[in-house]
């Protein structure tokens, strides 16, 4: 939901702040005024693309910045920020950190639907008409979808291990004899993980075992010998800690002197063990080199590395067991992919099944919905078509179209090619409230809406957009009078007059009491007189509303 819009330099408007209602808002005011402007606004907050021809004549930028709060989301809402240089370069902002138009598009842009005459591409696109029959049938088709798109994934699988063993037993005799080389090569050898790891650090010590042998040796002697070191430290130690009885400082040195000869001593029985551990083995020695040697002549051959000759014996295996047994791998391949054919089948069957019942009830809802906004014995039908096997894809196997008829007794044709902009806006709309808390928008911004409509069809719009603010949040940009009257909240959109060398300016007001009784009058006959005004209270008062419209915004 959208709480709080702020505008800066967008086209006519120089400054302006809407908070929009949690039900239905109206933008009202003379043609030209710049509404439009408003809705540009909104367009950028949700991702749309940017136009640096949108900045205020005279300024270096435009801002839109708004408070968004999402159902589930973060109670503190999300504010995003968005500005266009009129060099055309532009920064998006969200909760105060950098963002993308793409993160602006995919994330609050989702929550907020453009349905307006000219944003009318999801309704006419038919892959949108299987989202929203799902979207009303909720749960059930949720989950039968889930199951056919688990087995469509398993079925793909299988059909790929089949393609891969059959391009395995394709292999050439050259690719076979080359395989079988390989790997008669490295089994020779018979690698084993970690082992060349192993070997390139213990070679270096068999190397040079007599050298250290003889380096660990020779300092056990010098430390802990003959007259070695420990034999001084202890001299020391015992020589201070008897003056120690005279100076106590002195046996603070001994104290010191007896914890290092501690670690003295320690190091030279680890000498000593070191020393006595290493063994001097010619034989064993050149063994290690010889392996060492034929591990070197895998990694030139099949390398540079051991993982590489490891993954070509792997490689070289499958095609030598393709060969040997290709008949058997396949047979299992085919059976294991006719088995989840048949899994997708049934799944396909059921997902349709669950559409082809909610389907009548979608077109009837809709369709009430259509009656209600004066479009005669107009209605929808949900047209559901299985496609071969080739193309199903990730939404099912069948193709969900809605037909639109123009009456009763005509045919039923796809809606994009026989639907005026006009129908088109009010089939959307009633496709809105049959949707009600299913649609996954949470805010719905209309613009002309009402274009071409007036009289009985005016009052019943505007009756199904208060019925849709129950659901929704609701802005309308409207002419009729019929449908400001039933707004919770009521803007007025005007132009100022400049000062001399300044561009027009757009100011946005909400209006109250006899200023939303003026307006109102205005929109119904274009003057302020008695017997006009009397007329917008008298809608006022029978759309329920209070002159000053719902004051805390909620519905």
């Amino acid at each position: 939901m959208l709480d709080e819009l702020h505008a800066r330099d967008v086209a006519l408007i120089r400054d302006a702040t809407i908070q929009p209602s949690s039900g239905l808002t109206v933008l009202t005011g003379e043609t030209g005024a710049g509404k439009t402007a408003l809705i540009s606004a909104i367009k950028l907050l949700v991702g749309e693309r940017a136009d640096a021809g949108s900045v205020r004549e005279g300024a270096d930028s435009l801002e839109v910045e708004g408070r968004f709060f999402e159902r589930g989301g973060d109670p503190d809402g999300c504010v995003v920020r968005r500005r266009v240089s009129a060099d055309g370069r532009g920064r998006v902002e969200i909760d105060g950190r950098m963002g993308s138009v793409r993160e602006l598009a995919s994330g609050v842009g989702r929550t907020v639907d453009l349905c307006g005459q000219h944003e009318h591409q999801r309704l006419l696109s038919v892959a949108s008409h299987v989202e929203i029959l799902d979207a009303w049938l909720g749960e059930e088709a949720s989950e039968a979808l889930g199951a056919y798109q688990d087995a469509l994934a398993a079925a793909r699988a299988a059909a790929d291990e089949l393609e891969r063993v059959r391009e395995l037993s394709r292999t050439g005799a050259e690719k076979l004899e080359e395989a079988e080389f390989t790997l008669r090569k490295i089994d020779e050898v018979a690698p084993k993980e970690g082992e060349y790891e192993e070997l390139e650090e213990a070679l270096p010590r068999a190397e040079h075992a007599e050298a250290l042998v003889a380096a660990a040796s020779g300092a056990h002697n010098l430390v802990a010998g003959d007259d070695g070191a420990t034999d001084a430290l202890s001299a020391a130690v015992r020589a201070l800690r008897d003056a120690s009885n005279y100076d106590a400082k002195l046996g603070t040195w001994a104290d010191a002197l007896e914890s290092s000869l501690i670690d003295i001593e320690d190091v030279a029985s680890s000498l000593r063990d070191y020393a006595d551990g290493v063994e001097w083995d010619p034989e064993s020695l050149e063994q290690m080199q010889q392996r060492l040697s034929r591990l070197e002549g895998l990694r030139r051959s099949f390398g540079p590395r051991m993982e590489d000759v490891f993954a070509r014996r792997e490689q070289a295996a499958a095609v030598v067991a393709a060969s040997e047994g290709g008949d058997e791998a396949e047979k299992r391949a085919k059976q294991a992919l006719d088995a989840a054919e048949k899994k997708l089948a049934h799944a396909a069957d059921a997902l349709d099944a669950v559409r082809e019942k909610g389907a009548p009830r979608l077109s009837a809802e809709v369709s009430a919905q259509m009656s209600r906004l004066e479009m005669g014995s107009a209605s929808l039908t949900v047209s559901q078509t299985r496609l071969p096997r080739d193309q199903w894809g990730s939404m099912g196997p069948s193709r969900v179209e809605f037909l639109y008829r123009p009456a009763a007794g005509l045919t039923a044709r796809p809606l994009r090619r026989i639907a005026s902009g006009g129908e088109v806006s009010r089939v959307m709309l009633a496709c809105k409230v049959a949707l009600g808390d299913a649609d996954g928008c949470d805010t719905l911004v209309f613009d002309e809406v009402d274009a071409g409509v007036g009289g009985a069809t005016a009052v019943a719009l505007a009756q199904v957009l208060r019925d849709l603010a129950r659901t929704h949040q609701v802005i309308v940009v409207t002419h009729l009078a019929q449908v400001a009257v039933m707004a919770d909240r009521h803007y007025l959109v005007h132009k100022v007059t400049p000062a001399a060398g300044e561009p027009p300016e757009t100011k946005i007001d909400e209006v109250t009491g006899e200023a939303r009784v003026a307006e109102i009058a205005r929109m119904l006959s274009g003057d302020t007189g008695e017997a006009s005004l009397a007329h917008a209270r008298e809608m006022l008062e029978h759309a329920g509303n209070s002159y000053g419209g719902d004051s805390d915004g909620t519905r």
